[in-house]
C-alpha cells in the first residue's frame, strides 16, 4: 500500500497563493503586549445602538429561519431607496444580491463573469482580494500600476496600454483601499469611452463610497448607458461599523446578478438572517450615525497626514476610505523591513504596501479606523522609531 500524503491532494494553484499579507502583521500584533495595530481597517466605534436593536428585536421574534437566496425583500428595495438616494442609481429588488461581506459580492460576480483565460484589469495598489479570487475563478489578473503623483487615480491612458484581445474585465475600487484615492465625476469621465469602446465590463467595489471627505462620491454605474455594464459592489461593513456582521451586496444587470444568486445560491445559501433586519435599519436611518463616524475619520485623516508628513515619511492628502500610504523611500529600507522592524523595536503594527502588489513596495498603509489616543500614541513610538534609525545613519 502507498504511503497516503493529504498534502497531494491539495489545489496546486491555492497552494501557491501567498497568505493575506494584512493578517501577517496583525496575527503578529495580537500576540504581542502593549502593541498598537493601526494595521486592519475596522472601525473602532461599535455598530450604532438603533442598529444592534434592531438585530436583537428580529431575534425576539423568532427571526431566525434562512430567507430567499437573494436576500430579504424589504432589504433588497431599501438598498434600492438608498442607492437612488445617494448616488442616483436606479435598480430594482430582482437586481440585487445580498451577500456575505463585500469580499463575497466580488468573489461571486468574478465567478460569473470570467472565463478561463480571460484577463481582468487590477488598478493597484489594490485591496489583497481581487488578484486571488481572479485567478480562482480561472482569470488572469493585469495589475495597472498607479503612481502618487497621479494621487494613485486610474487614468485613461492607464486603462488603454493593458487592453488586449483577452480583456473582459477591469475593477475599479474607489475609495482605495490602500491609498485613500478616490474618482471624481470628471475623472470617471475620461475612463468611460474607453470602457464602452472596448466592450469591457467592470467590477466596482465602492464599499467606502460614505467615507469621501472632499466632495461627494459618484459611482461610474451613474453614466448614461453604463449601468448594463457596471456590478457595483457595496455593503454595511465600513459606514455602518457593521464589520463582524457579514453582510454587504451586488447590485447590476437583472441577468448577471442571477447568476451570481444561482453561485450564491450553492455556496452560501443566504446571508445571515438577524444582519439583514439589522441592515434594514441602517439604511433607513442611519445617516446621523455615519455623518457623526465619518466627521470623527475626518479629524484623524488630518491628525495623521500631519504626522507622518512631519516625520518624513510623507503621503499624499487622502481623499477617501480611511487609509493612508505614506512613503518610506527615505529610510532606505524594503517595505517589509521597515513593518517587522518597527513591530519588533516599537510595538506598532502598520502593513507593508507589498500586500496591495508589487508597486506598493517603498510605502506602508496605514489605517486611522483607531481612536486619536492610540494614533497619537503609535506617532510618538514611529517618532522615537525614526530618530533611531538616523542615529544609527551617523554612527
Amino acid at each position: 500500500m502507498k504511503n497516503f500524503n493529504p498534502e497531494s491532494f491539495i489545489n496546486e494553484k491555492i497552494a501557491k497563493m501567498p497568505p493575506s499579507g494584512i493578517r501577517k502583521f496583525f496575527d503578529a500584533a495580537s500576540n504581542m503586549k502593549d502593541c498598537i495595530s493601526l494595521g486592519v481597517g475596522e472601525p473602532d466605534f461599535q455598530t450604532p445602538w438603533h442598529i444592534r436593536d434592531a438585530g436583537i428585536y428580529s431575534l425576539e421574534r423568532g427571526k431566525s429561519h434562512y430567507t430567499a437566496n437573494a436576500g430579504l425583500i424589504e432589504l433588497r428595495e431599501e438598498i434600492c431607496n438608498y442607492l437612488a438616494r445617494k448616488f442616483s442609481l436606479n435598480y430594482s429588488a430582482n437586481e440585487v444580491l445580498v451577500t456575505v461581506g463585500g469580499s463575497e459580492a466580488v468573489d461571486v460576480a468574478l465567478r460569473a463573469l470570467i472565463n478561463p483565460g480571460d484577463e481582468v484589469l487590477i488598478p493597484e495598489p489594490s485591496f489583497v482580494c481581487y488578484k486571488p479570487c481572479t485567478e480562482m475563478a480561472g482569470g488572469v489578473a493585469v495589475p495597472i500600476e498607479t503612481k502618487a503623483e497621479n494621487s494613485f487615480k486610474l487614468t485613461k491612458e492607464d486603462v488603454l496600454s493593458h487592453i488586449t484581445d483577452k480583456t473582459k474585465l477591469l475593477i475599479l475600487s474607489y475609495p482605495n483601499n490602500p491609498t485613500g484615492a478616490i474618482m471624481t465625476k470628471d475623472e470617471l469621465a475620461e475612463i468611460v469611452p474607453v470602457i464602452k469602446e472596448n466592450n469591457i465590463m467592470v467590477i466596482s467595489d465602492e464599499i467606502y463610497a460614505e467615507l469621501t471627505y472632499e466632495g461627494k462620491h459618484t459611482s461610474i454605474a451613474s453614466f448614461p448607458d453604463m449601468k448594463d455594464r457596471v456590478v457595483v459592489i457595496n455593503g454595511f461593513s465600513k459606514a455602518y461599523a457593521m464589520t463582524g456582521w457579514r453582510l454587504g451586496y451586488a447590485v447590476g444587470n437583472e441577468k448577471i446578478i442571477k447568476v451570481m444568486t444561482k453561485i450564491h445560491q450553492y455556496a452560501i445559501m443566504c446571508a445571515p438572517t438577524t444582519s439583514q433586519f439589522a441592515a434594514i435599519e441602517a439604511l433607513k436611518n442611519g445617516d446621523k450615525s455615519i455623518e457623526m463616524m465619518t466627521n470623527e475619520y475626518n479629524y484623524r485623516r488630518k491628525v495623521i497626514v500631519d504626522g507622518f508628513n512631519k516625520l518624513g515619511l510623507t503621503c499624499f492628502n487622502p481623499q477617501g476610505a480611511f487609509y493612508i500610504f505614506p512613503s518610506i523611500k527615505s529610510t532606505g529600507m524594503t517595505s517589509a523591513e521597515f513593518c517587522q522592524t518597527l513591530l519588533e523595536k516599537k510595538k506598532v503594527a502598520l502593513v507593508p504596501g507589498t500586500a496591495f502588489g508589487d508597486c506598493g513596495e517603498g510605502y506602508l498603509r496605514v489605517s486611522y479606523a483607531y481612536s486619536i489616543e492610540l494614533i497619537n500614541e503609535a506617532l510618538l513610538r514611529i517618532e522615537e522609531f525614526m530618530k533611531e534609525l538616523h542615529e544609527g545613519d551617523k554612527k
